[in-house]
């Protein structure tokens, strides 16, 4: 087989064939670091690294690309909104660029908790307007904008194919904009799907970061950092470009526009700007809406943590769903994949200590038969419920030699990012709860007890009781640790 992407552009799975043999440049969507990445925005990031993983899995030399948005991003992708990043300076009384290091900071340490593998380029966008304002004059020499109010614009009508990724028609949508009840919030823009290339007249007051620029002292409009640090480090043309579906009708599509709006008659003969374009869908609260911080639906991967689950019991969790379709969110669900990692773990647990931990440098036929299927599952589209799947049942299989098995084991895993040996290895080294006794000790018997209703509060979902017990023990210097064989306490 070979490896089969479902492309955006043209809403079909089509073979992947990169534009050099053995080698993927792809680029996704970073965050806007103005406050903690919530766990739906982590799913991207998750997709990501399934990817990233897949890929050097399966044999290709790759370089992938991440942006950090740490200029102000306003809330709505079509010019409109608050400024995100000045809102979140204001309120704390810091300075953007304070605001904009911090959520950094949280969203990396997020991101390993998650065993998510760094992109081998991160980009800030504050590092690279230089880079912006020579995109910009390209657009602008190839006539695609128009000065208004002050600001700089794309005139989507210079460029036919706009909307061609999200299947819009932009005489359909133009005609129908009433209908519809777009409302232009911008009296400078000529359509309502014009977007500004470069702002000089904001419309905030004391806009904390601006440039210098040929069209005056301002700053670069969001969707062209994106065209301008991935040009930079892969190229005018390169494989793939990942993001959530939100991106699809606007950022995307606005980055297309202005990319290609960049180009010479000689770039043109190369090609699309990108040739595969990767789309990751909504992480739902219990199948009713995507989670989002401006409608409340908001869970950090602290909040899991807090509720006792391990950030790869999330992870797992992410990887029963395929990346295409919606991942339904509910306790339950969480519990469920808490569950089905620890009897994970303790299978694998099991033959690791079979293998001595050592394991074996070749398969045999029935371990390769496991490994060629778990390929054939990842190069369908990233499926990872299927690979998930293959990976429980071969960890069963008493045929396969225990050495084989941890050595196919890890090569899953290379994929699966579960960091499986590491967990088995620490479940074999600490003992679960009921193991330790403490026979003659009433404090310690006292806690245990402790310890039992707390995991008995967290089953029953009484999260305040089981909050309250960890709490209270804490203050007296124990420490709960949730392992894959349970609970256990120590004093600090």
């Amino acid at each position: 087989m070979a490896l089969k992407l479902f492309n955006t552009m043209g809403k079909k799975l089509e073979e992947f064939v990169p534009r050099e043999e053995g080698f993927c440049g792809f680029y996704g969507c970073g965050p806007t670091v103005y406050n903690y990445a919530h766990i739906g925005n982590l799913r991207a990031y998750v997709f990501l690294d399934t990817l990233d993983r897949s890929l050097s899995f399966l044999g290709y030399k790759k370089k992938h690309v991440m942006n950090i948005t740490d200029i102000g991003h306003l809330t709505g992708d079509a010019d409109d909104g608050e400024d995100k990043m000045l809102k979140t300076a204001k309120e704390r009384q810091q300075s953007v660029l304070d605001i904009a290091n911090f959520y950094t900071e949280a969203f990396f340490k997020d991101i390993d908790r998650l065993n998510i593998n760094r992109p081998d380029v991160v980009c800030k966008a504050t590092d690279h307007v230089p880079e912006m304002i020579d995109l910009i004059k390209k657009i602008e020499e190839n006539g695609h904008t128009y000065m208004a109010g002050g600001n700089l614009y794309y005139d989507v009508s210079t460029y036919p194919d706009y909307g061609k990724l999200a299947n819009l028609n932009l005489d359909d949508l133009q005609a129908g904009a009433g209908k519809r009840k777009v409302v232009v919030v911008d009296q400078n823009k000529r359509n309502p799907q014009d977007f500004v290339l470069w702002f000089t007249k904001s419309k905030f007051e004391e806009q904390a970061l601006v440039w210098d620029s040929p069209w005056g002292k301002g700053y670069p409009g969001w969707h062209i950092e994106c065209s301008a640090m991935s040009m930079k480090y892969l190229g005018k043309h390169f494989d793939i470009h990942t993001g959530g579906i939100d991106h699809v009708p606007v950022h995307h599509t606005n980055e297309i526009a202005q990319s290609e709006g960049s180009f010479s008659d000689e770039d043109k003969k190369e090609g699309p700007w990108v040739r595969y374009w990767l789309h990751n869908a909504f992480l739902v609260i219990e199948g009713a809406t995507k989670m989002s911080k401006s409608s409340g639906n908001f869970l950090t991967l602290q909040s899991l943590i807090d509720k006792g689950y391990d950030p790869l019991d999330y992870r797992y969790f992410l990887l029963g769903a395929h990346y295409r379709s919606p991942a339904n969110f509910s306790w339950n669900s969480m519990d469920s994949a808490k569950n089905s990692r620890a009897s994970l773990v303790k299978r694998a647990a099991k033959v690791v200590q079979a293998a001595n931990g050592k394991a074996a440098q070749n398969l045999g036929k029935k371990a390769s038969d496991y490994l060629e299927q778990f390929k054939a599952a990842i190069e369908n589209d990233l499926g990872t419920p299927a690979a998930l799947g293959l990976l429980q049942v071969s960890l069963k299989d008493a045929e396969i030699p225990p050495e084989e098995n941890l050595a196919l084991m890890q090569k899953m895993d290379s994929v699966l990012g579960l960091k499986l040996k590491e967990s088995a290895e620490l479940s074999l080294k600490t003992p679960s709860t009921v193991e330790i006794s403490h026979e003659g000790d009433e404090e310690a018997a006292q806690i245990d007890a402790l310890v039992a209703e707390r995991t008995a509060a967290k089953k029953a979902k009484d999260f305040a009781r089981a909050d309250q017990i960890r709490d209270d023990l804490a203050a007296k210097g124990i420490v709960i640790v949730d392992t894959p064989n349970g609970a256990v306490w120590k004093r600090q």
